[in-house]
């Protein structure tokens, strides 16, 4: 699904039948200004998506940002300011201000967990764990965050995980039938020291330790060589961040900025002098 399909969806599913209490009101067009206001520091992301947004429901809208995608935006500060037919921008603001809080609040705290592995080589992965349809949006959110994209999709990339080498028979089977089926970069999850040994011997690209205490992990790393990156996944919290990246792992993979981000709380002032 393409973002416009995902805009007129929204529209939809908010407006099925008009706006009752517009309509109840009869009220007429109003020219005048409003300005989205951040209520708390936050990463912005979506900016596009609200330009959209309003340029589908409110044509004549103009919208003036203060801020990029990826700026650090503080309480209070006005993000943008918007000029246009108030009582549509009524009607526009839930669907607008649902897209921008969500996103920006993935950018944020994916920015807290970047901000743990400061002064070392580790990133910051997201998950496949994401919304139906809004994939591209939030992979874009952790990028203004910050973070890097893990795979897109389950054709974008191989990672031989648990339930494929159980339904396949076998830890070194799985690994040894994908490398003679794929020239594709191969990652596969570890849960143990022995499979670190095997994948390393197997030679594979990328050696996810998964759901490992810090001391484990220490110990598989010692068994990983440079050529060979890793990745930590599992239980990932803000606190628990800089302590497994001093231990070097190459990436941290993060199913919660997407699935948990907590949403950015965003107001749209109206401002209804007419002009």
């Amino acid at each position: 699904m393409d973002l416009s399909q995902l805009i007129q969806n929204a529209y939809l599913e908010d407006l099925p039948n008009g706006d009752a209490t517009c309509n109840a009101l009869e009220l007429k067009q109003a020219h005048g200004q409003a300005e989205l206001v951040a209520k708390e520091d936050l990463i912005l992301s979506g900016k596009d998506v609200v330009t959209d947004c309003l340029a589908f429901k409110a044509p004549d809208t103009q919208i003036f940002w203060q801020f990029e995608n990826g700026d650090p935006v503080l309480q209070k500060q006005t993000i943008a300011l918007i000029e246009g037919n108030l009582v549509e921008l009524i009607q526009a603001e839930r669907v607008a201000l649902n897209f921008l809080g969500h996103l920006s609040g993935i950018a944020t705290i994916t920015s807290q967990f970047v901000a743990e592995c400061k002064n070392t080589k580790t990133q910051i992965l997201d998950t496949r764990k994401t919304l139906p349809g809004f994939r591209a949006l939030e992979k874009q959110a952790v990028r203004d965050g910050g973070g890097t994209n893990h795979r897109m999709n389950l054709s974008d990339a191989i990672l031989i995980k648990e339930n494929h080498i159980r339904m396949f028979g076998g830890f070194k089977p799985a690994i040894e039938k994908v490398k003679s089926s794929t020239e594709l970069a191969i990652e596969v999850e570890t849960t143990n020291l022995d499979e670190v040994k095997m994948a390393v011997d197997l030679g594979v690209s990328r050696i996810m330790l998964d759901n490992m205490d810090n001391a484990t992990m220490e110990e598989a790393l010692k068994l990983i060589p440079p050529h060979i990156e890793s990745e930590a996944s599992g239980n990932m919290s803000v606190d628990r961040i800089a302590a497994v990246a001093a231990l070097g792992v190459d990436f941290i993979s993060v199913g919660a900025i997407t699935h948990s981000a907590p949403v950015a709380d965003i107001s749209l002032l109206f401002h209804w002098e007419d002009l």
